[in-house]
């Protein structure tokens, strides 16, 4: 848990760094997400470590926040009011709050949330994703450049996990034969899940495959190697986020 929530802080400074460059104005620059500009992607992240930090310490509000929840378009519409100033101090403190939260936690600790509940660890490896990949909409608005790093492992953990869930969101039958990834790290080694004797693999950049199963690219536009029909059956769909199935985006 402790470098899990290393992980966490350093990706959130990540975030921060983007936000801390941004004027007035850029915050209402639309982002590749339909219909969001970069202050709703900040909204977003607020929200939810808010609802993390709930989940963790009142599990009963928790359950009835759950009840009355509508949908994430709707959250970002209620938060549209805020200044950026009052956006960023949100996003703050609550990130302060849930990283207080989550190291009062073990790694097997179950927590709550909009799905199944979730072990700890995973629950902390979600937020670290939702924090990259919405950092990534708010690279894209400002034509920001980020340097993959070794946290991707993470996101690709998430998403290679989360393969189960892709096919169920849509409805469709998960394929029997199981899939390896191979994928290369920004520092050139391999990370890799699955069993080694799988025929069907995902190959190519880490980089490629955390944006694929976050659904901030298309997968036309990746270098993905697609082998064996159950690769090629998943990546389509894939998705590393709970909820019904994402949008995605269009090829370049």
């Amino acid at each position: 848990m402790s470098g899990l929530l290393d992980d966490l802080r350093a990706e959130t400074a990540s975030f921060e760094a983007l936000l801390a460059s941004l004027r007035d104005d850029d915050w209402d620059r639309p982002t590749p997400a339909e219909g969001w500009a970069v202050r709703d992607q900040v909204s977003h992240l607020a929200w939810f470590d808010d609802a993390a930090v709930r989940a963790v310490t009142d599990p009963e509000a928790h359950a009835a926040a759950l009840a009355a929840f509508r949908s994430v378009d709707d959250l970002v519409l209620d938060s549209r009011g805020l200044s950026p100033a009052e956006l960023h101090e949100w996003f703050l403190t609550a990130r302060a709050r849930g990283l207080a939260a989550f190291a009062t936690l073990g790694a097997r600790d179950r927590v709550p949330w909009f799905g199944p509940a979730m072990s700890a660890a995973s629950f902390v490896t979600a937020r670290l994703m939702e924090t990259w990949a919405h950092g990534q909409d708010v690279a894209d608005a400002l034509g920001v450049v980020r340097k993959p790093t070794a946290r991707l492992r993470h996101v690709a953990t998430i998403g290679f996990r989360a393969r189960a869930y892709s096919f169920a969101v849509h409805g469709l039958p998960e394929p029997e034969e199981p899939v390896r990834a191979e994928l290369t790290m920004a520092d050139g080694t391999t990370w890799t899940a699955g069993p080694a004797d799988a025929v069907s693999v995902v190959r190519g950049p880490i980089l490629d495959f955390c944006l694929v199963v976050t659904q901030r690219i298309h997968l036309a536009d990746t270098a993905l190697e697609l082998e064996g029909e159950p690769a090629r059956a998943w990546m389509p769909i894939a998705q590393a986020f709970a909820g019904p199935p994402g949008k995605g985006r269009d090829p370049a």
